[in-house]
C-alpha cells in the first residue's frame, strides 16, 4: 500500500477543498494510505472528509503564522516584548535580503522555517495540493521526506503575485507540476520556463452522476417567485466578481425584468456586498445565501448560471452547472474557453457591459436557452480518468 500526503490550508468550502474531496472518490482506498496535512484543521468541508483518510493539523503553523502574515516591524516588536533579541538580527537580514536586494523570497523562508523539523513519517507520495501558496510548497519541498513530489497549480499564476526566484528553486525539488487546464499550464511556463517539463494537465475530478443525483437534494428557492432565477456559486471576493453581478442586476431591474439573483458562496468581501447591494436597492433581489457544501440543487432550480469571475484556474463551478445543463453566462477567464463554445452551449464575455447584454438576452429568449441545454445534455462530463496521471507516479 502506497503512502500518499496531501498538504491544504484548511477545509473552507471553496473550489480547491471541493476539488480534493472529488479527487479522493477516485483514490482506490485499499491500495492508498492517505493522509491530509492542514495548516489548520477547520472548516465546512471538514466532515465530508472520507473516514479512511488521516487528517493531521501542522505542529508548528501557529508559530511561523504571525511571522508570515504581519509586516517585519511587528514581528520585531514581538522579539522585543518576549526578549527574544537574538532573533532579531537573522531576522531583518533575510527579510532585507529577500525582499529589498535579491528579491528572492527563498532567503525568507529558509530562515522562517530554520527552527520547524521535518514532518515524522516518510511517504511514497507527497503533493502540495493549493499550490502556488508559498508555506505550503516550501514546507513539502524542504521538510517533507518523499519518494515523489507534486505540486498542484489551481490558479491563474499571471493573477496571482508569485516570486519567480522562489518558485524556480522549489519547482527543482518537485517531479511534477499538475494544473487545472490547459491555459493554466501554458500561463504558468511562460512565467517559470524551466518546468516545461515536468507540468503537465490534470484537471480536476468531476463526476456528471454524483453531482445529478446531490442535485435531488429537496431545497426552496423562493418557488413563489415568478420571475427568473440566477445563480452564481462562489467565495464572496473581488476576484469572483460578485459586484459585477451586483450592478448587472441592478440595471435588469431598472430595465424592467423580473429576476432575482441568487448567489451561493461566503468570504471577506461579504459587508462591501451588503452595502453595494443597499446601494442599489436590491435588498430583495440580490440574496447573500451563505456557503453550502452542496451548490448543486439550487443550480438544478436556476434559469441561467452565471459566472462574474475576474480570473480562476479552471473553475469547478462552471463544470458543475454544465453538469445540470444550465444555460450560462461567464466572463473570459482562464480555463473558460476549455468548457464553453462560446454561442454553442453558453456565452463568454469580455466586460460588465457584455454580461448584461447576453444575460438580458436569455432572459428574453426562452429557445436560446433551450438550445444551449439541448447542446449541453450530448456532453459527456466525466474526468475520472485523470486519476490515472496520479496512481501511475512512483
Amino acid at each position: 500500500m502506497k503512502k500518499v500526503l496531501f498538504m491544504l490550508s484548511s477545509m473552507n468550502i471553496g473550489g480547491v477543498e471541493k476539488s480534493f474531496l472529488s479527487l479522493m472518490t477516485a483514490m482506490p482506498k485499499d491500495k492508498y494510505d492517505v493522509t491530509l496535512l492542514l495548516l489548520e484543521k477547520k472548516g465546512g468541508f471538514l466532515k465530508d472528509i472520507p473516514d479512511w483518510i488521516k487528517v493531521e493539523e501542522s505542529d508548528w503553523f501557529k508559530q511561523v503564522k504571525p511571522i508570515i502574515m504581519q509586516s517585519p516591524q511587528k514581528t520585531i516588536s514581538g522579539y522585543v516584548s518576549k526578549k527574544q533579541f537574538l532573533k532579531i538580527p537573522s531576522f531583518m537580514y533575510s527579510y532585507l535580503l529577500s525582499e529589498k536586494v535579491l528579491k528572492d523570497r527563498y532567503i525568507y523562508y529558509k530562515n522562517v522555517f530554520k527552527a520547524i523539523s521535518e514532518y515524522k513519517d516518510e511517504f511514497d507520495i507527497a503533493i502540495s495540493y493549493q499550490g502556488p501558496t508559498d508555506i505550503i510548497d516550501y514546507y513539502i519541498a524542504n521538510r517533507v521526506n518523499a519518494n515523489k513530489k507534486i505540486s498542484w497549480v489551481h490558479f491563474d499564476v499571471t493573477k496571482h503575485t508569485i516570486n519567480k526566484k522562489l518558485y524556480k528553486k522549489l519547482y527543482k525539488k518537485f517531479d511534477k507540476v499538475f494544473a487545472v487546464s490547459k491555459s493554466g499550464k501554458e500561463k504558468l511556463i511562460e512565467k517559470i520556463p524551466s518546468i516545461k517539463d515536468k507540468t503537465e494537465v490534470f484537471m480536476n475530478i468531476i463526476s456528471k452522476q454524483l453531482i445529478n443525483e446531490m442535485a435531488e437534494k429537496d431545497i426552496n428557492l423562493d418557488e413563489d417567485y415568478k420571475g427568473k432565477k440566477l445563480v452564481t456559486v462562489g467565495r464572496l471576493s473581488r476576484e469572483k466578481g460578485q459586484d459585477i453581478a451586483i450592478r448587472v442586476l441592478a440595471r435588469l431591474r431598472k430595465n424592467g425584468y423580473e429576476v432575482r439573483w441568487y448567489c451561493i458562496g461566503e468570504g471577506k468581501e461579504r459587508t462591501a456586498y451588503e452595502q453595494l447591494i443597499q446601494e442599489y436597492g436590491l435588498k430583495d433581489d440580490f440574496i447573500l445565501m451563505g456557503a453550502t457544501p452542496n451548490p448543486y440543487p439550487f443550480i438544478k432550480r436556476s434559469d441561467i448560471y452565471v459566472q462574474t469571475s475576474r480570473h480562476e484556474g479552471y473553475c469547478l463551478t462552471l463544470a458543475e452547472a454544465r453538469c445540470l445543463n444550465k444555460p450560462i453566462v461567464t466572463t473570459d477567464f482562464t480555463g473558460a474557453k476549455e468548457q464553453v463554445i462560446d454561442g454553442y452551449n453558453g456565452w463568454i464575455v469580455k466586460d460588465e457591459e457584455e454580461l448584461y447584454e447576453k444575460t438580458k438576452k436569455l432572459l428574453e429568449n426562452r429557445l436560446q436557452r433551450g438550445e444551449f441545454q439541448m447542446n449541453l445534455s450530448k456532453l459527456e462530463i466525466d474526468t475520472s480518468i485523470e486519476i490515472n496521471k496520479l496512481l501511475n507516479i512512483g
